[in-house]
């Protein structure tokens, strides 16, 4: 949010069915900065081997498959306006002690305004009121995801390197 407005806490509730087509349209219109890095990084053969048939029909199906997940609480933040601009969904690995980010994304309409910040702060009260010490995002290290990056180092995460190599054999 501007720094000269008056800092509003956003409304989050729970995911409803009836948010899928909204949360999918959000997702792929955020995440794609994301593949595009990877279809730069990775070539047209590697990219198309790794989302197929498009990047777009397997990540709709991701995030619907992730949402309405029984073991996934996934959430909606509200606009002002009370459309959906963003989502989280988030996991309890009880083993480890640990809360996971799933998955998140805000609409690209909706960015810079706070949204994913107060996702994840929302996400961690979860994760405490649920008894649990540690929390988990993951997310890609190309240019692409550096805005993410950016959010999580700012609250504290601490990052580290892992790297995922390709190449085409055939």
């Amino acid at each position: 949010m501007p720094e000269n407005s008056q800092q509003r806490v956003p409304t989050i509730r729970p995911f409803m069915q009836s948010d899928v087509d909204a949360v999918v349209e959000l997702a792929l219109l955020a995440w794609r900065p994301n593949f595009e890095s990877f279809a730069d990084i990775l070539g047209t053969r590697i990219f198309a081997h790794l989302y197929h048939p498009t990047w777009r029909e397997s990540q709709a199906a991701n995030v619907t498959q992730v949402c309405l997940d029984p073991h996934v609480d996934a959430f909606v933040v509200l606009a002002d306006a009370g459309d959906v601009a963003g989502y989280i969904a988030i996991a309890y690995d009880t083993d480890t002690d640990t809360g996971v980010v799933e998955q998140i994304a805000v609409h690209p309409d909706h960015q810079r305004r706070g949204y994913a910040r107060a996702l994840m702060e929302f996400a961690i009260e979860q994760f405490r009121d649920r008894g649990l010490t540690f929390a988990n995002v993951g997310t890609g290290g190309d240019p692409g995801h550096a805005p993410a990056r950016a959010l999580y180092e700012a609250m504290g995460y601490t990052g580290v390197p892992l790297m995922n190599y390709y190449i085409a054999i055939t």
